[in-house]
């Protein structure tokens, strides 16, 4: 693989993830209302105006924009994103408590892709997971809704995060599939020979997979959103549920952790995408080595 073409998509990565921690940061910082009057100016609390100036001062809020940037920056790039205001947890801790069960989902997504009808597109997440629920816990039993093992509990989280994902994956598979099928270089190679797996595998497959595996990388922001509706419906506690948590209570540093992190997942996959592509299509490393 050409150095410069590797250099240039990790480049890419990292202006894309620079890009995202910045805008994130400027769009936290125009929310409306005050986390630290929210969290702090409680009559129950007993806190005096000095003392609540205080806790601004320990949590940075009173810093301007440019050092509270700078200072984010930094810590982020350190793996530091600071404490929870609600929590009064470094959030580097929450993430750690929440990630595990999100990407647990993603683990069992890998074989839950199945073809399916493109009808589950239009399907709503939350209506899917309420409707799942009533199937399999309470028409059928299978699936206990309190206190599931760990490996009943992803089961139906997984189907209601998969049916909306792998139905435009499948359905771009099999088109690209019946596509490339017909191609020229598919009749030749039957042409000479080669056997039905032979072609299938080695020419029809690689081809196809090629739009696919982009449109499968953008995907994932569907995902992290997906997860959390998901969460809600199911009472789990990932990614999703932080998530809310910290929109209700305006915890900003965790909101930019988990921008962050979804921003870092977003960016390693479709570069992942990028420097597969020249596996799959040889032609690719031949046309930037003409350019």
């Amino acid at each position: 693989m050409d150095g410069r073409y590797l250099a240039a998509r990790v480049g890419q990565a990292l202006l894309v993830l620079w890009a995202s921690f910045t805008v994130s940061f400027v769009l936290l910082q125009l929310l409306p209302g005050d986390a630290i009057a929210i969290k702090f100016q409680n009559p129950e609390l007993g806190l005096n105006a000095a003392q609540i100036a205080q806790m601004r001062t320990a949590y940075g809020a009173d810093a301007p924009l440019w050092r509270q940037y700078l200072e984010s920056l930094g810590g982020a790039l350190r793996g530091d994103f600071g404490f929870s205001l609600q929590a009064g947890v470094p959030v580097s801790a929450l993430l750690a408590a929440g990630l595990p069960a999100t990407l647990s989902y993603g683990r069992v997504l890998r074989r839950a892709f199945a073809a399916l009808p493109s009808l589950f597109v239009a399907v709503p997440t939350f209506w899917l997971g309420i409707t799942l629920i009533q199937l399999f816990s309470f028409q059928w039993r299978l699936i206990p809704v309190i206190n599931p093992g760990f490996w009943e509990g992803l089961i139906l989280p997984v189907m209601t995060l998969a049916v909306p994902i792998s139905a435009p994956l499948a359905q771009l598979l099999i088109r690209n599939i019946d596509v490339v099928m017909h191609q020229p270089f598919v009749t030749v190679a039957r042409a000479k020979g080669a056997s039905h797996r032979g072609v299938l595998w080695r020419h029809v497959a690689r081809n196809a997979l090629l739009p696919v595996l982009t449109v499968a990388g953008l995907l994932l922001g569907e995902l992290i959103a997906g997860a959390l509706v998901t969460e809600t419906v199911f009472g789990l506690n990932g990614l999703g549920q932080l998530t809310r948590d910290a929109v209700n209570n305006q915890d900003l540093a965790v909101l930019q952790a988990i921008v962050l992190v979804a921003a870092l997942g977003f960016v390693l996959i479709n570069l992942l995408v990028d420097l597969l592509y020249p596996l799959l299509d040889p032609r690719l490393s031949l046309s930037r080595r003409a350019a």
